[in-house]
């Protein structure tokens, strides 16, 4: 991504803050190329009820981290803008994991949370058959293939939820806390994701800081505004 470059982002007017944006093509490629050449097998870290979803390798996972930080950096911004607080410190994101979840027929991913403190789906395949699948699913959830937030707890009038099914491309960022899952399909396919957490200044090991360089320019910004 250029340096500059406009990332256009939906915030959905909900609960938590959860953003939606598109990641670009060549991202895309590079997460599947990078898949292809990792196949550590991830599903004893998982919740998911998937026969194939592998690990990145720190390399590789290290390699994801310069065009991820630009992401997590629009996301900083819009939860500020949502939630109509200002940090007093950027926070120091560091990408804890990194997976590809390859999902085929009466496959699914149960109600769940994750590790740290934000988290990301990125959809990188999305065949057709499911999508006229979904097309012709009636009902109110999320429908074949599709992912849900669940937000709340206690009495059933009490829990929200917010469904919605992937094109391609799809990135999604949410609070690692928030509940989702994945509903099955029936169709002769394979929908690809790729599923990530971050951490908050953690003191990992072979884990790469991320550092959005926009936030560094501005805050470089900022401080020669405050000087003059």
């Amino acid at each position: 991504m250029e340096k500059g470059e406009k990332i256009d982002i939906k915030i959905f007017n909900w609960g938590p803050c959860v953003v939606k944006c598109k990641i670009k093509p060549e991202y895309a490629k590079l997460l599947l190329d990078e898949a292809k050449l990792n196949k550590i097998d991830f599903r004893d870290k998982l919740a998911g009820q998937i026969d194939l979803e592998t690990s990145y390798s720190d390399e590789a996972r290290n390699k994801m981290v310069p065009f991820l930080a630009q992401y997590f950096g629009v996301y900083d911004q819009a939860y500020q803008a949502y939630t109509q607080k200002k940090y007093d410190k950027r926070p120091e994101y560091v990408l804890s994991a990194l997976w590809i979840n390859y999902q085929k027929a009466n496959e699914f991913n149960p109600p769940h949370d994750h590790d740290g403190k934000l988290s990301f789906v990125i959809y990188l395949k999305i065949p057709e058959e499911l999508k006229k699948e979904n097309e012709k699913y009636i009902g109110k959830s999320c429908g074949p293939g599709g992912i849900q937030f669940i937000y709340g707890n206690g009495p059933r009038d009490c829990v929200t939820y917010m469904s919605y099914f992937p094109e391609e491309l799809d990135m999604f960022i949410f609070p690692a806390w928030l509940k989702h899952w994945v509903s099955p399909f029936k169709s002769d396919c394979e929908r690809i994701s790729v599923s990530g957490n971050v951490h908050d200044s953690a003191p990992l090991n072979n884990i790469q800081n991320f550092a959005p360089e926009y936030l560094k320019d501005k805050e470089s910004r900022d401080t020669k505004k405050t000087d003059r």
